[in-house]
């Protein structure tokens, strides 16, 4: 049920919003808009070296404010993001990089950003390969999911990764709820691009969906 491909660069978008201070708020918008550039609208060697260079400002962000959950967020992100990029085994140290950032988020606080550390957790143990190969985990997935809808139940990025995961869990009738949810939390004017591409990857996964559903 692993799938640590390419296309692992479409799970990770966590776009939600908090309240930080002036110059923080800065980075991260600026880390964000060139998140969404790299991750949909880069491909091959140019989407290696953006997210080559978004790593190195990710890990600044966190370098100066490391007391702050949404920095090793964001940091988490970047990183998994660059391991769907690359791909294949060599990509599993940046796997385990966006954990144990991710983690360190959630020990700092895990309500940051819409409880958002939970969901890009989740999907890392549900796209990683497992055991010996790598630390994926369908079970802790799940319980990490659930825990993400409990800070952000209509949110459009919790709702589409726990759907994606169902989908491939071959829980198709639960995995169309979520995504509809999903759907239905429309474009956020501060996530626009980040937003529409996310909607794309909804309507073309709700479209599997119904094929699963009509055999």
């Amino acid at each position: 049920m692993y799938k640590f491909t390419l296309a692992f660069y479409l799970i990770l978008t966590s776009v939600f919003a908090t309240t930080v201070h002036a110059d923080e708020a800065q980075d991260l918008t600026d880390i964000q808009q060139k998140w969404a550039i790299a991750n949909y609208e880069l491909e091959d060697d140019a989407q290696i070296d953006a997210f080559t260079q978004l790593s190195e400002q990710s890990a600044l962000f966190v370098k100066n404010y490391p007391s702050s959950a949404q920095t090793h967020i964001w940091n988490g992100i970047v990183l998994a993001s660059f391991a769907g990029a690359k791909g294949g085994l060599g990509a599993l140290g940046l796997a385990k990089e966006a954990k144990a950032s991710l983690e360190n988020a959630l020990s700092i606080d895990g309500t940051a950003l819409n409880g958002s550390a939970y969901a890009s957790l989740a999907t890392l143990y549900s796209k990683v390969p497992g055991w010996p190969i790598g630390f994926g985990d369908d079970d802790k997935a799940e319980k990490l999911f659930k825990q993400a809808l409990a800070f952000n139940l209509e949110g459009i990025d919790t709702n589409y990764l726990y759907g994606e995961y169902l989908y491939d869990e071959g829980d198709y009738k639960q995995a169309k709820a979520r995504l509809l949810v999903a759907q239905a939390a429309g474009i956020r004017d501060t996530r626009a691009k980040a937003d529409k591409y996310r909607q794309q990857a909804i309507s073309q996964l709700l479209a599997k969906v119904d094929k699963k559903l009509k055999r």
